[in-house]
């Protein structure tokens, strides 16, 4: 018996291409004491793993060793144990690679509910959900009545923010890249305002929507849309920077705005990882698995079919063509 996985074979310089992975078929392992083997039934692609393929030592995580199989989170079942804690059948989630089947000590994954679908798992409980409810709760720290704008807020981080801060009672302004995702925030997720960064008149925009400035601003992107909204941070404002999607496929970053603004309106700046906070992976998923059950979030994902659809299925996050969380099914 036989099974694939993909490997990075080439850290990429500039814009991602495909030729940077290796598909390659190896028999499939046995565990041995306190392993178990996992056969994979869902994978997420997060634009995180553009990171992870950078010969970068001192980032937040060490990159992906060159011929190792590609970082990814995902989901599967344990089909053969010897770690009493993980028995055969246990659906499990984790950080088990671009593969159809993986060995682990049970490090870091987790075991979950077989009666949720894979793709409400890998959209709201998974790394999105854990990932905006550390920046907006933990970061942010909103009140109700504030102002709050998020970028790539049409994506899977975002539009969980967005969905949560409204619920505690803010006004929700999302930037998106394209008409549709803006209808979908403000007609489907109920946010007051969504604009498209591509207008020609964004920073107009975003000033007639924002009369009163913005409180909170949750990065997810840099590029165009930064400086308008730096441009409206209120005094006290707080900004939580989660991703520079914009500069990853760069040679180097966009020079951002003026450091002027942070003085005058004594902003706080805080960039943050989910690395930094993995303990508390159970308890958030706990609360964004109830908000799900009592329909507090909604979600859609962006569903590809076998394993060598990941090799471009990146292409798609790194272009802005994914319409909800990016999953490979196998």
């Amino acid at each position: 018996m036989s099974y694939r996985s993909i490997k990075l074979i080439k850290y990429p310089t500039q814009e991602f291409t495909p030729d940077v992975f290796d598909i390659t078929t190896q028999a499939i392992p046995t565990p041995k004491e306190g392993e178990f083997l996992a056969k994979l039934s869902h994978l997420s692609l997060d634009p995180a793993m553009r990171g992870w393929m950078s010969p970068d030592t001192e980032s937040y995580i060490p990159p992906v060793t060159l011929g190792d199989v590609m970082r990814a989170s995902g989901i599967g079942e344990v089909v053969e144990s010897k770690n009493e804690n993980f028995p055969v059948g246990t659906r499990v989630m984790g950080l088990m690679g671009l593969t159809e089947y993986a060995i682990s000590s049970g490090q870091g994954i987790n075991p979950i509910p077989k009666e949720l679908p894979a793709e409400a798992i890998l959209s709201v409980v998974a790394l999105p959900g854990v990932t905006a409810y550390q920046g907006l709760f933990e970061v942010l720290k909103p009140e109700a009545g504030q102002t709050i704008a998020i970028t790539a807020a049409a994506g899977s981080v975002g539009s969980l923010v967005g969905q949560m801060a409204k619920n505690l009672g803010l006004t929700v302004v999302g930037v998106a890249g394209s008409q549709e995702k803006c209808q979908w925030l403000t007609e489907e997720l109920g946010f007051d305002q969504a604009l498209n960064y591509k207008d020609a008149d964004f920073a107009e925009q975003l000033k007639s929507v924002t009369p009163n400035g913005i409180d909170l601003f949750f990065e997810n992107t840099g590029g165009a849309a930064q400086a308008p909204i730096f441009e409206r941070m209120n005094a006290h404002g707080r900004i939580a920077v989660c991703g520079l999607i914009a500069d990853y496929q760069t040679d180097s970053p966009a020079p951002g705005p003026s450091w002027l603004n942070i003085i005058k309106k004594r902003l706080t700046i805080q960039g943050f990882t989910m690395p930094d906070h993995i303990h508390r992976f159970p308890e958030y998923a706990q609360a964004l698995g109830g908000m799900l059950a009592k329909g507090k979030l909604k979600y859609r994902s962006h569903v590809i079919k076998g394993l060598e659809s990941a090799t471009t299925g990146l292409d798609l996050l790194f272009e802005g063509k994914n319409t909800g969380k990016l999953i490979v099914e196998l």
